[in-house]
């Protein structure tokens, strides 16, 4: 099988919509012919090119350098590539960021209103907060960098800090943070260890109240 063949195979295999890049093309095939990484990149990206320039692949569009997508045409226009997998990609995956800000509290119930600001906690973040504007959305750097292990705890922590800086209108806000917190198997004495780490007092102050909940029963 020539590195075309390869290539095109590999995009046929890709659903719609969704962000493929030639790095990705390239490490695999890098391993599956036993080559090194910069020859299977330059096949790759002259691959790629090949497919387009022949309409091989009449459905293969480019977003930017290094990622293309395949679309499909709807009642509404032809589909573009999924904002939200670049998104994911980029800022949150592999365990690398999780959403925060008023969103976060919307979509756990504190706040009824819907905020315009898609704001991500992320390692790629590294100094301060800023806006991606191609994919519309701002990222800001963590309070600790994010892993597997850390990143549920510190998403609900970010909540708790935010309570007094948000329209909460939810009447009962530290039971519907102490059912998050049972629901997702979280442990209070870990909660506190970041808390005390890398939060504020009030934040441990709203974690108490929400432990409390938990006591009562409530």
């Amino acid at each position: 099988m020539t590195y075309t063949e390869y290539v095109q195979n590999y995009l046929k295999q890709q659903g719609q919509g969704t962000p493929i890049y030639t790095d990705e093309i390239a490490e695999t095939m890098a391993v599956d012919y036993g080559i090194n990484k910069k020859k299977a990149a330059a096949a790759t990206a002259v691959a790629v090119k090949r497919i387009m320039d022949k309409g091989n692949l009449p459905d293969l569009r480019c977003y930017q350098k290094g990622i293309y997508y395949r679309t499909v045409v709807t009642p509404f226009g032809e589909m573009g590539i999924s904002r939200e997998k670049l998104i994911a990609n980029k800022y949150l995956l592999p365990d690398n960021g999780y959403e925060t800000g008023l969103r976060l509290l919307h979509h756990m119930g504190l706040t009824t209103q819907m905020p315009t600001e898609h704001l991500l906690a992320t390692n790629a973040a590294k100094d301060c907060m800023r806006y991606d504007s191609k994919l519309d959305v701002s990222i800001c750097p963590p309070k600790a960098p994010i892993n597997a292990e850390n990143k549920a705890y510190l998403q609900t922590l970010d909540a708790l800090d935010l309570l007094d800086k948000a329209p909460v209108d939810a009447q009962n806000p530290f039971t519907i943070l102490a059912d998050h917190i049972r629901q997702n198997g979280l442990r209070y004495e870990t909660l506190l260890y970041y808390a005390d780490r890398y939060y504020n007092r009030k934040t441990i102050i709203r974690l108490a109240h929400t432990a409390s909940q938990k006591e009562v029963g409530i």
